[in-house]
């Protein structure tokens, strides 16, 4: 037989061979077979079996892509429905507008959040004009829409590293897609997700650093490889990242600090380890887990000090040798040396201090007289004159219009007349309105009416630049003691209530400390025109200061934001409320035509997370007690493993709640954010855990009915997070608890 008859035979056998084995007869070429008849490469399968085969090598990538497009696209779905300032965009898009003008400003949290709303602001073709008032209109020129996608975007990406997480924590097929379709479909995530707002950012690194941390731990039986080396290092970047977003970075830092700590103990026991190698763990960790991320959080604060050369509204939480660096500030034209009859300010220079300060409100209590506070912002209220004591100069307009210059010295007595109201500070043996244990500094009196409770002795520190018993201005260190009492004029932080306008308290302290930097004040500005402008060229700080000194600053005012007793806060709520979505926040205003937002979290999605934290801990018990009796549910390997994602769930949900119920600070449902990630993936394991016995059948329904409970909730509630113009009556419905004040 020719070689042309063989391939003809061969091709007409193999037909006839597939088409009754259930395969469609499909043409075959002749160049498919050799001499012999012999098939060089497989049929083609019927076209759905080619689909099937496709998915099954596939899928490992479709899925995620998937979800990854559907968060992209419900991110960036109507995301410029409303051209109004909603909600915090009115702080944080001000604050882009401040590193787009170069100006100086001062905030509670740390800049690389702030600093990436500047560059969406340069990308979208902002100047830093617009105000970001509060419900105000977007002008024309300002592209919010892009601003908003930049940040929307890492909302979107939470939903693939949610997925990829669950991965690495070994979930089963089904909740992996349970874990990510909750990140995908939580309302609250959505609606966070859509706006000039820092938490997406903060969730974001969050959600990496709890990633790069389960890759590193799944790397560590390949100690020191270069995949083990690279999630250190990521993990570390991800920790200086979400640190340099908001403080609440710390909680899952703190995770990974515990995990670590148990993961050297474990390794402290392994006698087969050389204790060089020890060692090097140690110094991996050191080096990648405590200074890496240190010198990324330290990095953030000198491009932010960097770009803000400029002075601006924030100058005074700063030291006034750092405001003397800023552009723009009239330093420039401050007298070196402090005369008598001089105009000035005066800078507390404890970490967070601000201006000595008055204005004409009384005290409601004690000597009720003229309030005396520290303020941070600038204002004539904070400009004092020094005069001499009322023994040695009469006070009149001959002394005004004198040519002759009187320097103030150390150990000189004086008095500090208010600018404004032309009142004396004051001392007295009243107690202090917040700090009782210290005396209450007021203003009182006028020119021609005082006493000796008006009178200061002036100590000098030292200075900066040279020995001198002259004042100078912003390098003299020097301290206020009450000629009669002998007290210290100090400002500690201490913040005043309402009718205080929330300024820091002023005191007179008993006690000498010489050490105590509030207790310490410098002359900031100062004005004389009998005195020549000293220039600001020979005013330099260092960045460590200023480091320092912003970060405790932030500190201070972190913990000033107390809730008011004499003020409701209708949008504040206590952390018992949130993990059963008790409340939800009104982000904008509520009129009928106006469109509307409304925080809340899918229902679904927060109450069973919630349920899933207290089950893992009463199967944990369960289990601990059937092994105590040599019930052994699981092989030792599965046991660690139920461990190891039950910690890394409940105490991360721990971590980045509980710290809410001991801060004095004013709290709002957006905190419990980065929590409810773990109680998410803590959702999908017990789920996991409960019907892994199970049948494929059994696991299909269970977890089909689950997505099917979070997607419908999530379609009823998907108003609130896309925005709505209808009036709100038209939610009734989805009033599922009363305290939620969607409906007027």
């Amino acid at each position: 037989m020719d070689t042309l008859k063989r391939r003809h035979f061969a091709t007409t056998i193999n037909q006839q061979q597939f088409s009754k084995s259930g395969y469609e007869q499909v043409p075959l070429d002749p160049i498919d077979f050799d001499e012999n008849g012999k098939l060089y490469k497989p049929l083609r399968l019927p076209e759905n079996k080619v689909i099937l085969a496709f998915w099954q090598q596939y899928n490992d990538i479709l899925i995620p892509a998937f979800f990854t497009v559907l968060s992209f696209w419900t991110r960036f779905y109507l995301i410029s429905y409303s051209s109004f300032v909603v909600w915090d965009e009115a702080h944080f898009g001000k604050f882009g507008s401040h590193y787009l003008k170069r100006e100086f400003y001062f905030d509670v949290h740390p800049p690389l959040g702030k600093m990436l709303v500047g560059l969406a602001g340069l990308l979208a073709g902002y100047n830093g004009s617009f105000e970001f008032g509060s419900g105000e209109p977007y002008p024309a020129d300002v592209n919010y829409a892009f601003m908003r996608i930049f940040f929307a975007s890492f909302g979107a990406w939470m939903v693939p590293l949610a997925y990829f997480t669950a991965i690495e924590l070994d979930f089963s097929q089904h909740a992996v897609i349970l874990a990510t379709l909750m990140v995908l479909l939580d309302t609250a995530y959505l609606c966070i997700s859509r706006f000039i707002l820092l938490d997406s950012m903060l969730l974001f690194f969050t959600f990496t650093t709890l990633f790069f941390l389960t890759k590193f731990h799944n790397q560590r039986y390949n100690s020191f490889s270069i995949d083990w080396w690279l999630w250190l290092i990521l993990t570390g970047m991800s920790i200086g990242c979400v640190t340099s977003v908001k403080w609440v970075g710390l909680f899952v830092t703190a995770l990974v600090g515990l995990y670590t700590i148990e993961d050297l103990w474990d390794k402290f026991g392994d006698l087969s380890m050389p204790k060089t190698v020890y060692l090097k763990h140690w110094i991996a960790r050191i080096v990648c887990l405590i200074i890496l991320p240190i010198q990324i959080y330290m990095l953030c604060f000198a491009i932010h000090f960097a770009i803000l050369h400029r002075s601006g509204p924030g100058d005074a939480q700063m030291s006034s040798l750092f405001q003397a660096g800023l552009h723009g500030n009239n330093f420039y034209g401050n007298p070196i040396d402090l005369a008598y009859g001089s105009k000035f300010t005066l800078k507390n220079m404890g970490y967070g201090g601000g201006l000595l300060h008055s204005h004409v409100q009384t005290y409601p209590s004690g000597s009720k007289q003229q309030q005396v506070t520290c303020y941070h912002h600038r204002d004539a209220n904070n400009d004092w004159f020094i005069k001499k004591i009322r023994e040695e100069s009469e006070e009149n307009e001959e002394e005004n219009n004198s040519t002759d210059v009187e320097f103030v010295k150390h150990n000189d007595v004086v008095r500090l007349v208010h600018s404004s109201t032309g009142r004396n500070l004051h001392s007295h043996q009243v107690n202090a309105p917040v700090t009782k244990s210290q005396f209450e500094v007021s203003c009182y009196g006028n020119k021609k009416l005082g006493d000796q409770n008006d009178y200061w002795i002036i100590e000098v520190i030292d200075d900066l630049l040279e020995n001198t018993p002259r004042i100078r201005a912003m390098t003299t260190r020097l301290r206020f003691r009450h000629k009669i009492l002998g007290c210290y004029l100090r400002a500690a932080n201490a913040v005043l209530p309402q009718w205080g306008f929330k300024q820091i308290e002023v005191t007179c302290d008993k006690k000498n400390n010489p050490s105590d930097s509030f207790t310490h004040w410098n002359v900031e500005h100062h004005w004389n025109d009998k005195l020549p402008p000293g220039g600001s060229s020979h005013y330099r700080t260092l960045f460590l200061h200023d480091f320092w000194h912003l970060n405790v600053a932030m500190y201070t005012s972190n913990n000033a934001l107390i809730p008011d007793p004499d003020k409701e806060d209708i949008l504040a709520s206590h952390p018992l409320q949130w993990p059963l979505l008790q409340v939800g926040i009104r982000i904008c205003g509520w009129d009928d035509k106006a469109v509307k937002y409304y925080l809340l979290g899918n229902p679904i999605v927060w109450w069973s997370g919630t349920a899933s934290l207290v089950m893992f801990v009463f199967l944990f018990v369960w289990h601990l007690i059937r092994r105590q009796r040599q019930f052994h549910d699981f092989s030792q390997a599965q046991w660690t493993h139920f461990l190891y994602v039950g910690k890394i769930c409940l105490i991360g949900w721990l971590l980045h709640f509980m710290p809410f119920f001991i801060m004095g600070r004013v709290t709002y449902l957006h905190h419990y954010f980065p929590a409810l990630y773990f109680s998410i993936l803590m959702c999908a394991f017990v789920l996991d855990h409960l019907t892994s016995s199970c049948n494929q059948i059994t696991k299909h329904i269970v977890f089909g009915i689950s997505y099917l409970a979070v997607i419908l909730v999530f379609w009823y509630f998907k108003d609130i997070a896309f925005g709505f113009d209808y009036p709100s009556s038209e939610l009734k419905g989805r009033q599922w608890v009363s305290s939620w004040n969607l409906v007027d």
